[in-house]
């Protein structure tokens, strides 16, 4: 034995310990690097809705707390706190944009977009758009990066709007923020 106690992950625990190491803003979850305790039974649906122990969590307040202890390494969803380190599932994106507003025109246009957990990210060189299409359907999945490795899915409702703005640019179709653009689809796909 070495005398140090066994931790047993909980949602309660970690409440806890996100409350103690609360400071104004996100937390640093980059700098802490906690020892892992195990997987925590919690997962992240496609459209958001975060579950523990299979049921839904319905406190928007308890979601943005732990939304803010989220961190992504190698491929793999972790919720951080300075003492331990959990593991969670995210089923697509940990994330869900779901609205943006535009400023400006052509390459000066600023694309603007927030999250259902509050988190706001100017599409750009640091906050990249990306599109993945499905390879049977060919049905697109748009993201952006939010913070540090964590994407966002964009929600349908806003890639509409985001095709509404999209031109043409270098045989692409796509949208420009912050003097980026990001392509959508190849213009020789369209109709």
């Amino acid at each position: 034995m070495s005398g140090q106690k066994t931790v047993t992950p909980d949602a309660e625990g970690l409440v806890a310990s996100i409350t103690a190491a609360k400071t104004r803003g996100l937390p640093p979850v980059h700098l802490w690097n906690p020892p892992f305790c195990g997987d925590l039974d919690m997962r992240i649906a496609r459209d958001g809705t975060w579950f523990y122990q299979g049921t839904p969590i319905g406190r928007p307040g308890l979601v943005k707390l732990f939304s803010s202890i989220l961190k992504r390494e190698d491929g793999k969803y972790f919720l951080v706190t300075p003492v331990e380190k959990v593991g969670i599932t995210v089923d697509d994106a940990p994330f869900v944009a779901q609205d943006f507003e535009a400023a400006g025109q052509g390459d000066a246009q600023v694309l603007t977009f927030s999250t259902h957990v509050d988190d706001v990210a100017v599409a750009g060189p640091e906050h990249p758009i990306r599109v993945v299409r499905d390879p049977d359907t060919g049905e697109p999945s748009p993201y952006i990066l939010i913070r540090s490795d964590l994407e966002a899915l964009i929600d349908r409702k806003s890639f509409y709007r985001l095709v509404d703005l999209g031109v043409h640019h270098d045989g692409w179709f796509g949208v420009w923020s912050s003097g980026t653009f990001f392509g959508i689809i190849p213009s020789d796909e369209l109709p």
